[in-house]
């Protein structure tokens, strides 16, 4: 922070794009400030020699579960020199080690997990994400919603069929979604402001409703962000993905359309936080360049908006591609992860940024979700639709792959997926306790950072697995989560809090409570 201000920072005058024109004055830092490409570089290069050393690694990790949560909580407040997780030096020295010893490979995984539980505990977020509109004008050759792909059924969804597909979901048992749309004239970002409140008011006949919707749109402008955060109701998280942080690679991939201005996505999460939505997810789209590159960019990119801002990332994201329809990209990747590696690098983030919720998709088979929910996974999609109206559609056994941004790999519905977590000993959550409450940004920061946020995840997981249990689960979910909510109310510390959730516990089985969280 202090060379910052002895330094100051290279900026530049954003205007905003056509979809979302800049309508404040709005000066931010240029994208070389915000991840330094040939610093990344450099420090991949200058650290392959001692990743060769797993003395040298091994004390890496052991620094990375020290440096877990903050000692002090005044240190959140501090925009100072300290790391919380690790450098991004010992973070190049995780990525250029190969772990072909065994056991440093097992320590890194265990170290990942226990940081994860140390934070959250074994509660796991789940959601499904919602796709407005399939129209767009960009030109992303690993996308199925590329604006040149003449194979696809172009589609917006009407409010009536938005008010469809988020009934299906409320029936399934659903409580958060992320709502998702491309970059296109048929579709506006005024359309998408109204379908957000759409959703958000949007009640079935006992009451049900979303309770927490979360973003992944095309950047937009402060102006917008602000529009997004006075209008939109329930709106929590804003979510871009970088995609790839190389710049000439990025500009490879984005030809053409308003994503292909590399600079306007790099900062759109300083704008959001200036705008007061100060919960950002970031992420990579590994595949489209070197994955120790773009993992360290991505830990550069959380630590750069940690120390400018105090707010590091809410959530990480680790998508890999997967066939889409007339995606050439998809089809020949560029730069394969294979699963070791993907492993690895979960892991990694893990360790760099241990305060963050970190996302995985329905892109990945059952398995590779399974392993990495033991080495740093925090939050699941679940029974997820990737096309406009795919939920009603699937209701109705109506086939939409035509209309689809890529392939799934895990199509197990949410109770599906809450069975296989209780039976593996996690906690599934709809909590949306922070948002309600107004723990966002620097606030949540401040419970994250010191792992104190546990006190509030898991009697809140419980009381949304509950809410679950008397109102959709299946009668082998309902066995599995009795069990296991009266075995881990017993786990909460406080005595008054662990008395209180035992009653809201009985108020959501007698049905005179449902949303009642801490």
């Amino acid at each position: 922070f202090i060379q910052m201000i002895s330094k100051p920072m290279e900026t530049f005058v954003h205007k905003g794009s056509w979809w979302s024109p800049e309508k404040d004055h709005v000066v931010l830092p240029v994208a070389s400030e915000v991840v330094n490409q040939n610093k990344i570089q450099s420090l991949l290069n200058e650290t392959q020699q001692i990743a060769k050393n797993p003395q040298a690694v091994a004390e890496i990790i052991d620094k990375a579960f020290e440096n877990s949560t903050l000692k002090n909580v005044k240190a959140c407040e501090l925009k100072d020199e300290f790391v919380q997780g690790l450098s991004l030096k010992d973070v190049a020295v995780l990525l250029n080690c190969d772990f072909k010893d065994k056991q440093l490979k097992q320590k890194l995984y265990d170290t990942a997990f226990a940081i994860k539980n140390r934070i959250y505990g074994n509660r796991i977020v789940l959601f499904a994400p919602i796709y407005t509109a399939n129209y767009c004008s960009n030109s992303c050759s690993y996308c199925g919603f590329r604006g040149a792909n003449a194979e696809l059924d172009r589609v917006a969804v009407t409010n009536d069929e938005l008010k469809k597909e988020v009934d299906v979901m409320l029936k399934e048992g659903h409580k958060r979604t992320l709502m998702l749309c491309g970059e296109h004239p048929r579709y506006s970002f005024n359309q998408f402001v109204e379908q957000v409140n759409v959703v958000a008011d949007y009640k079935t006949e006992t009451g049900e409703e979303m309770r927490r919707i979360n973003v992944e749109i095309p950047p937009l402008s402060q102006s917008d962000l602000k529009r997004l955060k006075n209008e939109g109701r329930k709106v929590g998280t804003f979510i871009t993905f970088q995609e790839t942080y190389n710049e000439d690679a990025y500009k490879k991939y984005h030809q053409s359309g308003p994503k292909a201005n590399y600079q306007n996505r790099m900062t759109v999460q300083h704008r959001s936080i200036q705008a007061g939505l100060d919960d950002v997810g970031i992420g990579v789209l590994y595949g489209l360049y070197d994955h120790k590159f773009d993992t360290l960019a991505m830990v550069a990119h959380a630590h750069h908006l940690n120390d400018l801002y105090g707010v590091g990332p809410h959530t990480l994201s680790v998508p890999r591609i997967k066939p889409a329809n007339n995606a050439p990209t998809s089809k020949d990747v560029p730069f394969p992860v294979d699963d070791d590696e993907f492993r690895k690098i979960v892991a990694i983030l893990r360790l760099a940024v241990p305060y963050t919720g970190m996302i995985l998709s329905t892109r990945e088979s059952i398995e590779m979700r399974n392993d990495l929910l033991k080495m740093g996974i925090s939050q699941l999609s679940a029974g997820s639709c990737t096309d406009p109206g795919g939920y009603a559609k699937k209701q109705l056994e109506q086939t939409h792959d035509s209309q689809a941004q890529f392939e799934l790999a895990d199509e197990r519905n949410l109770d599906q997926i809450i069975l296989g977590l209780l039976k593996d000993g996690f906690m599934p959550s709809q909590c949306t306790s922070c948002y309600g409450l107004g723990r966002t940004g620097e606030t949540f920061m401040n419970w994250a950072k010191t792992g104190a946020i546990q006190n509030y995840c898991l009697p809140n997981g419980l009381i949304t697995l509950q809410e679950y249990v008397e109102d959709h689960a299946s009668k082998e979910v309902k066995k599995e989560a009795t069990k296991a909510i009266a075995d881990q109310v017993q786990n909460i510390g406080d005595k008054k809090r662990r008395e209180d959730t035992k009653k809201i516990l009985e108020q959501v089985k007698d049905g005179s409570v449902r949303g009642k969280l801490f």
